[in-house]
């Protein structure tokens, strides 16, 4: 009888890379930001929000480590924003980026890159990633505490996904609310227009979070909702970022939005790709 001891080598290997990533994430950050012309408070809320990100590799690390399902779309959206949270950071102003930052924003890139490969493309990783969220259950026996299948394993994939990814449309529009604030000292007529964009983006996790909730339950209207709280977030946000912090603001801060309503959209094309979930079992 032959042992295979791929599939456990490779995840170690991916929990190993998983810190390393984690590692260079900040490292680049804090590199940039010490490299950065001028330290106003716009970097520093961007740098702020970027290492945070840190913490998301970490969690990540967890839901390897016991094997869960949901470890791989939240690889590919931490991969995804962090590429983008962390290339902003890298250009300044204005001139030209400093060697280092860019030499570790290459580097970031590649480590990104690999992890999404082996979560989504190496069969011992993906033979790992097998597990759900455990969750209490009333048995005959009494309280149990049970993992829970999702009902429809083919939607959940991709709706989890479009979820994760969603779920990032707030603080990607509190974090340019926040710098704007800087701005009403010279510009005070805007103060109703930045206190409208503090409400729009935490309005916006209460509509990501009840539409999300469909989507997860498989209604077939769902889908539409979410894409319509897509296509809200980017027209609140995109003209705020342009009118209150110009192209500049447009490029660092509307940028990662817009790559994560991306992938919400393919995600949600990838759902409806899959067949009619009304036809799986309630």
């Amino acid at each position: 009888m032959t042992v295979d001891y791929g599939p456990p080598r490779v995840v170690h290997a991916l929990r190993r890379l998983l810190v390393a990533t984690a590692a260079a994430t900040a490292g680049v950050e804090l590199l940039n930001y010490w490299y950065a012309p001028e330290h106003g408070f716009g970097l520093a809320v961007r740098t702020g929000w970027a290492l945070l990100r840190t913490l998301g590799w970490l969690i990540l690390i967890w839901h390897v480590r016991r094997g869960r399902a949901g470890a791989r779309p939240l690889g590919l959206i931490l991969a995804v924003t962090t590429v983008f949270a962390v290339g902003r950071l890298v250009v300044p102003r204005t001139g030209a980026p400093p060697a280092a930052g860019v030499i570790g924003f290459a580097a970031l890139t590649v480590l990104c890159v690999t992890v999404v490969v082996l979560l989504y493309q190496h069969p011992g990783v993906q033979g790992h990633l097998v597990r759900h969220p455990k969750k209490v259950v009333l048995t005959r026996e009494g309280i149990e505490v049970r993992e829970a299948v999702p009902k429809r394993p083919p939607l959940a994939a991709w709706a989890i996904t479009a979820r994760v990814a969603a779920f990032t449309y707030s603080p990607l529009m509190l974090v340019p609310a926040l710098i704007s604030v800087a701005e009403l000292g010279r510009r005070p007529e805007w103060i109703l227009a930045v206190g409208f964009w503090f409400v729009a983006g935490i309005g916006a996790s209460y509509a990501v979070l009840l539409s999300t909730f469909f989507l997860m339950r498989g209604k077939s209207w769902a889908p539409k909702l979410v894409l319509w709280v897509t296509v809200g977030v980017l027209v609140v946000d995109l003209p705020l970022c342009y009118l209150l912090l110009g192209v500049d603001g447009v490029i660092r801060d509307g940028a990662p939005l817009v790559a994560a309503a991306g992938l919400v959209c393919y995600s949600l094309w990838r759902v409806a790709r899959l067949p009619d979930p009304a036809a799986a079992p309630a």
